[in-house]
C-alpha cells in the first residue's frame, strides 16, 4: 500500500537526486578561470573585473579566477587547451577560434545604452590635424591593436581595402601593433602614430570615452584632453558585440549556470555589473555560436589578403 510517508519519501530522494546531480560538476570542476584581454592596463582591467568575478563565485558556487591574457592569442590557445573555461572574446577573435578548431561556445554578449548590440571600428586623428580623410594619409604612421582584433585590425584593413588601399603596409610609412585599444589611443595622442583604428560604439561609449573620463590622454603641456581633440575619418559598417563563450566541452548543468548567472547580473549585483560595464552597456543578450558565422567570412577575407601579399 502507497502511503503518504513513502510518497513524501520519495519525493525527497528524488530531490536529493537532483540537486546532487545538478552538483557533479562543481566537483569535477571546484575552479573555473574566466580570461579577458585587456583593452586597459592590467591594474584598470583587475579593478573593474572583480567584483564580477565575486559574484560569478557566489552564484556558481565554485572559485571563479580571473585570467588576463597577453593577447587574443593567449585566450583562443587557452580555451584549445581547456585551460581557459569561460573567455571574453572578439568578434574576430573568437571567428579565429573557431576557424582553428577550438571548441567554444557563444552564449553573450553585450546590450549597448540604447539596446543596440553592436558598434563600429573606425579611424581617430587628433583634430588639430589637418587629415580629414584616409587619402590625406599615405605615408603616414597607423596604429593598430592586435592582429586578431575586430575593430583594431580585421575589420580596419577591410575597409582600407574597401577603399582601394588593399596593402596597408606599403600605404602607410609604418603599421604599429599597440597591444591594446588603450596603447592604440595613447600612440595617437604622443603624435607616435598619425592615425589610430579603435572601438566606438557612440560619442559616451568607446575606449576613447573611458580614457577621457579616468584623465589618461594627456597634451604636451600636462593638461588633460577633451573629446574634442580627436576627430573620427572613417566609420565601418556595424559590428556584433563580441561574445561571452564557455569551453563546449563544460557538462551541460554548467554552461546553464554560467549563462543564468551572467543574465541576472544586473539585478542580483547591479554594483559589480555596473562597475565591470563603466555605465556604458545595461544587460547581456543572449547569444548563439553562429552569430558569428559572418565574422568568419571577414577573417578569412583578411587571411586571403595576407597570403596575396606573401605571394
Amino acid at each position: 500500500m502507497i502511503t503518504r510517508r513513502l510518497i513524501l519519501a520519495g519525493a525527497a530522494a528524488l530531490a536529493f537526486t537532483t540537486s546532487a546531480s545538478a552538483d557533479d560538476w562543481k566537483a569535477k570542476y571546484p575552479e573555473l578561470t574566466f580570461a579577458v584581454v585587456p583593452a586597459e592596463n592590467a591594474s584598470g582591467v583587475t579593478e573593474r573585473w572583480a567584483p564580477f568575478m565575486s559574484y560569478l563565485s557566489k552564484e556558481l558556487g565554485v572559485k571563479v579566477t580571473l585570467r588576463i591574457a597577453n593577447d587574443y592569442a593567449a585566450v583562443i590557445e587557452g580555451q584549445r587547451a581547456g585551460n581557459i573555461h569561460i573567455a571574453s572574446y572578439g568578434s574576430a577573435s573568437f571567428a579565429r577560434a573557431r576557424l582553428t578548431g577550438v571548441k567554444t561556445d557563444a552564449f553573450a554578449n553585450d546590450i549597448n545604452a540604447d539596446g543596440s548590440t553592436g558598434y563600429y571600428s573606425v579611424f581617430f586623428v587628433k583634430a588639430s590635424s589637418a587629415y580629414k580623410k584616409i587619402d590625406d594619409l599615405k605615408g603616414k604612421n597607423l596604429g593598430l591593436v592586435d592582429p586578431n582584433s575586430t575593430s583594431g585590425n580585421n575589420v580596419p584593413r577591410f575597409e582600407l581595402d574597401k577603399m582601394g588601399i588593399p596593402d596597408a603596409d606599403t600605404y602607410f610609412s609604418k603599421v604599429v601593433f599597440t597591444g591594446s585599444h588603450e596603447n592604440a589611443m595613447l600612440a595617437l595622442a604622443q603624435g607616435t602614430v598619425d592615425v589610430a583604428a579603435n572601438q566606438w560604439t557612440t560619442d559616451d561609449d568607446s575606449t576613447l570615452a573611458q580614457m577621457l573620463t579616468k584623465g589618461m590622454l594627456k597634451n604636451a603641456d600636462g593638461s588633460a584632453m577633451k573629446k574634442d581633440d580627436f576627430r573620427i575619418i572613417h566609420k565601418s559598417a556595424p559590428i556584433i558585440n563580441g561574445p561571452y563563450a564557455y569551453n563546449a566541452d563544460l557538462p551541460d548543468d554548467a554552461k546553464a549556470a554560467i549563462a543564468k548567472a551572467f543574465f541576472d547580473a544586473p539585478a542580483k549585483d547591479k554594483a559589480a555589473f555596473d562597475r565591470l560595464q563603466d555605465g556604458q552597456k545595461k544587460g547581456f543578450h543572449h547569444a548563439t555560436t553562429k552569430d558569428w558565422d559572418g565574422t568568419i567570412d571577414l577573417i578569412k577575407f583578411v587571411d586571403a589578403l595576407r597570403k596575396k601579399k606573401a605571394s
